[in-house]
Order: structure tokens, then C-alpha cells, then sequence
């Protein structure tokens, strides 16, 4: 396998890095067009010397911060002295998801050019056609995507147990499974309606959080008090993007 040497151009030399990538622009893009394993590398806005690997899982894509010294590369509490070791390592060592337990593989690079073909479809302009819109009318904002996945501890609602679900987050939807196989939801939360997420203290379970909703107040643990953490503020930000589009 060919050793690429750290340098500040290495990453940037690979045929997989997408510079000016946004985090929105790479989920879009390896939902639609990845699968399983796939995975590109994207600059960080956090500084000159970061990046970020975007990667995607079943349904969501994770993205991980990579640091980049004068000779090595950083990754949580691992250390590569090359890309091709950093990718290698990970192509059969599974990243592990946060504290979801999500098993990650680095299988397919998303390259940065593909090929296109020079197909057209022709136009055809109805001119008594009259609308009455405007160009700005006609120009709508992408939903941000802002995806997440992973096992959560939910209470029932009639019978106040306990059960370990699966849990989906994609777009304006929270769905959760019986279990990371099951291909068919047991209930889709449409987040439109959620009135608020937080933290939760009122349960004898610690690393809680509830989502309120009109009808009902559900609520979850993680196994973390940070991983609960990152899913309320995930949902929060969703929360947020919703009542702006609202307002527009």
C-alpha cells in the first residue's frame, strides 16, 4: 500500500477529499449516493490543522474530527503516521460511534470526481403559462439533515418498563425499531410537532432526556450523560431550524 507522508497537503492530495464539502452537502451526499462503509474527508471550519470524516452507518452519517501534526495524524487517542495507515487501520478495525456502540467501517472512499454523462433533457417553454411567482418563490430552502443513530433505553408508555429500541434520526423524523435490524419502525415521532427536549431527572434511570410532544412525554436514557447530550442538542438545533422555516 502506497505511505503517504503527513504533510499539509497530503490529505488534500487524496482523491477522497472534498475541501470546501459542508457538513449538510456530505450527508446529502453519501445518503443518496453511498451506502454501508462509505466515507469521505472534508476540511474543518474549526482550524487550519483539522478535518473531517464523514462516514456513513445504516441510515445517518457520523462525522469524526481528525487532527493533523507536523508527522502524524490524530484521531481520538490513536496516532497514524500516515493516511494510508490511518485508512488501513480502519478498513478492519470498526470505528466506534460515539458512545452509541455503532460499528463503523471504512469500506468505500467517496471520490471526489466523478464521472458525469453529457445528457441534456431538452426545454420546452410554455409562455402562457402565467404564474405569478417570482424567481425567489420558485428557489426553496433545503431541510438540513443533521443525522444520528443509535441503541436508546425508552420508557413504554402504558406499561412503565424499560426496553432498548433503536433509534433513527433523520430529517424531521425520530423513528426507533425493535432492534438495528429490523427493517420496519415500531413508531415515527414527526418532530413538527415536539414542543421541547431536555434533560430528565424525574426517573429512577440516570442519563435521561425527554422529548414533549402534545399528546405525550417520551422519555430516554444513554448509557453516557454525553451521548444524551449530543442527541439533545441535535434535536434541539432541528427543533430550531424548523421554527425558522416556519416563519419564512
Amino acid at each position: 500500500m502506497l505511505v503517504l507522508p503527513v504533510t499539509p497537503t497530503s490529505c488534500e492530495r487524496t482523491s477522497w477529499y472534498h475541501r470546501d464539502l459542508s457538513r449538510h452537502a456530505a450527508e446529502a451526499l453519501l445518503l443518496s449516493n453511498g451506502k454501508d462503509g462509505s466515507y469521505l474527508l472534508r476540511k474543518s471550519h474549526d482550524g487550519p490543522t483539522l478535518y473531517a470524516l464523514s462516514v456513513r452507518g445504516k441510515d445517518s452519517v457520523k462525522h469524526f474530527q481528525i487532527e493533523r501534526t507536523e508527522d502524524s495524524i490524530k484521531f481520538g487517542f490513536n496516532e497514524f503516521h500516515s493516511l494510508s495507515e490511518f485508512v488501513s487501520h480502519f478498513a478492519n478495525q470498526p470505528l466506534i460511534g460515539s458512545e452509541t456502540g455503532t460499528l463503523l467501517i471504512l469500506k468505500n472512499p467517496y471520490p471526489r470526481k466523478v464521472e458525469e454523462p453529457s445528457i441534456y433533457e431538452s426545454v420546452r417553454v410554455h409562455t402562457a403559462m402565467q404564474t405569478g411567482r417570482t424567481e425567489s418563490d420558485l428557489v426553496s430552502e433545503a431541510p438540513s439533515l443533521g443525522t444520528k443513530e443509535g441503541y436508546l433505553t425508552k420508557q413504554g408508555g402504558r406499561v412503565k418498563s424499560w426496553k432498548t429500541r433503536w433509534f433513527i434520526l433523520h430529517r424531521n423524523e425520530l423513528k426507533y425499531f425493535k432492534d438495528k435490524m429490523s427493517t420496519e419502525p415500531i413508531k415515527t415521532l414527526d418532530l413538527t410537532e415536539c414542543t421541547g427536549v431536555q434533560f430528565d431527572y424525574s426517573q429512577e434511570k440516570i442519563n435521561c432526556f425527554c422529548l414533549v410532544f402534545p399528546e405525550r412525554t417520551y422519555y430516554m436514557c444513554t448509557k453516557t450523560g454525553v451521548e444524551a447530550d449530543e442527541w439533545i442538542k441535535l434535536i434541539r438545533w432541528k427543533l430550531t431550524q424548523m421554527k425558522k422555516a416556519a416563519k419564512t
